[in-house]
């Protein structure tokens, strides 16, 4: 990060992979500049001693100060430390827009430079004046802000908070904090953890975590599943997750009641203890107890709509809504209507499945040619009904019946699925600790500690040294804390309840300082020999479930141009069978196994070819022939069994009048 973006950029919240430091987020007290007319500031300049570049003589020119606003040249003056300080006055006192910022600099030949911003689009942040060694901010000043009689805007107006640009930090000093201001500083922070973004300012102790796993986790806050708006019940997203029972973090940090993200918590509270535990939580994998999950641990449910337009076409017809009867081009079948009210509607409630059909819908020929010379009854109608996800499953939540822009009337059905944690599902700590389940435990099998508490979430060890996320110990440490002594912990960044005062408060309430309890094996009853870690972590369930991801094909669609199976599991597409993967077996001489994948279950085609030529023959249905065009009673023409892509290859050569010949030899 450059010394620029601090408290403007948050040096957390990044995208992995290529955009990674391309996009970035603000900071939380930043805010962005509103343009102030630059004549109105020429106005303020030249009274106050700026002589206009055209009026300058040569010996100002070369002894006075270049005077800047947004970067062009309009003036010249003799005192440039004079003027700053006045100008930066000036604002202070409100005679001019707190939104200008100024900048003093010495160029390396010694001139001076004065650099008067007014523009809009740069990023400011407020810091608190500082005069003579003394905060401008005084407890006074906090105790009218907390009895509502002063605002935000008043602080600005008194001149004791003003908004800095990243020009004009140039020329002042700033204190961390209150206790380190010195008669040198001129300004000084408001609050340490305000150069943290959004998501990252909800991590406690971050200062404890290697730098990444701040960024991974800043990008994971946004997968996590809550309570996303209160009215959902009333939207149409395309599609959308609601946890079921999110609760408040016990570990809390100041800028989540800033933020009002205590108002819609996304995670819940688990008792997580650090073991490896019969394999099952190797490489990140997490242990989940089957009690807690049947408790309502991470259980959530997903909606998705379903949309259905009756449009009009040109000449006067339209889509219906109805149940499609038997003969309609494109009928699916009685069954997969089953669920269908009078109206071509699904029923509130109902069952469905992949394939049900949750709207009828009837629409005319797409195309002229298909009226078939406008048959007596008119022309043919298509079923064009909407029907459930191949790969998903739910009950009808709510149908929504409106009228479109253009007035056709618009259906749309959402459908609700409810999600119990199971294997495969992901789940991530506030600190970049993800992992999916790989193991759910009855909890009389679970480890148990010696006051009876078993486990909500198992982790490995394993995940702790290499990671380095000494946030997640200390937040489990606090959580315990916490829950011991019945009130939240403040894990706010840099400003936190110490590691110092939270062992001596799990001292005072009867727990090690160290955080671990001796446990029992739920299988054996058996002591552990070593004691284990455990406390409160709060974990965040993300929308990366397996149900949305689990993939399987036998036989299915295969692509019009290359015949070879479709991509992506929303097309029932096939699984790609790589070039690394080809390698492998490449090496293991597994020669059948390389055929049967890439030939036998892909896109087999046999193609006739000449042998006197080497070109691509054909068989004549008609004259019931083999025939090759360039040889024609010459020829001696064999099959071939090849790639369907390989042929492609040819005719794409021959296109280029690049021409291809195969040569052929008897097969052994």
């Amino acid at each position: 990060m450059h010394p620029t973006h601090w408290g403007r950029l948050c040096p957390n919240e990044t995208p992995e992979g290529s955009n990674c430091g391309l996009v970035k987020n603000l900071a939380l007290s930043a805010c962005i500049s509103v343009a102030v007319n630059v004549e109105k500031v020429r106005q303020v300049l030249y009274p106050m001693g700026v002589t206009p570049a055209p009026d300058s003589n040569r010996e100002l020119r070369l002894s006075g100060a270049k005077i800047f606003i947004n970067g062009s040249l309009i003036g010249h003056h003799p005192y440039p430390s004079e003027l700053v300080s006045e100008l930066r006055d000036r604002r202070r006192r409100g005679e001019i827009s707190s939104e200008i910022n100024v900048a003093h600099f010495k160029t390396m030949d010694r001139r001076e430079e004065i650099y008067v911003n007014c523009d809009e689009g740069r990023v400011r942040r407020p810091l608190i004046i500082v005069e003579k060694g003394v905060s401008m901010l005084q407890p006074e000043h906090v105790e009218k802000i907390r009895s509502g009689e002063w605002s935000w805007e008043d602080l600005v107006k008194n001149a004791i908070i003003e908004y800095i640009d990243a020009e004009e930090e140039e020329n002042i000093y700033v204190a961390l904090n209150l206790d380190a201001i010195s008669p040198k500083h001129t300004h000084v922070e408001l609050s340490s953890y305000t150069i943290l973004g959004i998501c990252a300012s909800l991590i406690p102790y971050p200062e404890h975590n290697q730098s990444p796993r701040n960024s991974y986790e800043a990008a994971m806050a946004k997968q996590a599943l809550g309570v996303y708006t209160t009215n959902f019940i009333y939207r149409v997203d395309s599609r959308s997750h609601v946890l079921h029972y999110p609760q408040i973090s016990i570990v809390k940090t100041k800028p989540m009641e800033i933020l009002g993200y205590n108002h819609r918590p996304s995670g819940q509270n688990c008792v997580v203890a650090i073991i490896s535990f019969e394999g099952y939580n190797m490489e990140d994998a997490l242990v989940f107890n089957k009690a807690s999950i049947e408790r309502g641990l991470g259980r959530s449910t997903f909606f998705r709509i379903y949309e259905a337009e009756s449009r009009q076409y040109l000449g006067g017809l339209k889509d219906r809504f109805i149940i499609p009867e038997a003969g309609i081009r494109g009928f699916r079948g009685e069954q997969y209507y089953r669920l269908l009210e009078s109206d071509g509607i699904v029923s509130l409630e109902a069952s469905t499945v992949g394939g049900d059909v949750l709207i009828g819908r009837i629409s005319p020929p797409r195309f002229l040619e298909e009226y078939k010379e406008f048959e007596v009854k008119g022309p043919s109608m298509r079923d064009t009904s909407v029907d459930v996800r191949q790969s998903e499953a739910g009950i009808v939540d709510d149908i929504f019946i409106t009228e479109s822009n253009e007035g056709n009337k618009l259906v749309k059905v959402r459908v609700r699925d409810q999600r119990i944690p199971e294997l495969g599902d992901k789940f991530a700590s506030r600190h970049g600790q993800k992992g999916v389940i790989g193991m759910i435990v009855p909890q009389e099998d679970m480890p148990f500690a010696e006051s009876g508490i078993v486990p909500d979430i198992i982790v490995n060890p394993h995940a702790i040294p290499s990671r380095m996320t000494i946030g997640q110990f200390l937040e489990s440490m606090a959580g315990k804390m916490a829950a011991a002594r019945g009130r939240s912990a403040d894990g706010t960044p840099f400003v936190n309840e110490k590691s110092s005062e939270i062992k001596q408060t799990l001292k005072d309430y009867g727990f090690s300082h160290t955080g671990r309890e001796v446990f029992y094996s739920g299988i054996t009853g058996e002591k552990f020999v070593a004691d284990i870690f455990v406390g409160i972590v709060y974990y965040q369930k993300l929308h990366h479930m397996v149900s949305d991801k689990v993939h399987a094909r036998a036989r299915g669609q295969v692509q019009m141009l290359t015949r070879q199976p479709t991509e992506g599991r929303a097309r029932g597409g096939g699984l790609r069978f790589g070039e690394m993967e080809r390698d492998c077996l490449i090496g293991h001489g597994a020669a059948m196994l390389l055929r049967d994948r890439l030939l036998e279950e892909s896109d087999k085609y046999l193609l006739y070819v000449c042998e006197n030529c080497g070109y691509i023959a054909y068989f004549d249905i008609k004259r019931r022939a083999y025939v090759c065009r360039i040889c024609e009673d010459d020829a001696q023409i064999s099959p071939v069994v090849i790639s369907y892509a390989f042929k492609l290859l040819l005719q794409e050569l021959m296109s280029l009048c690049v021409a291809p010949k195969l040569k052929l030899t008897e097969r052994a």
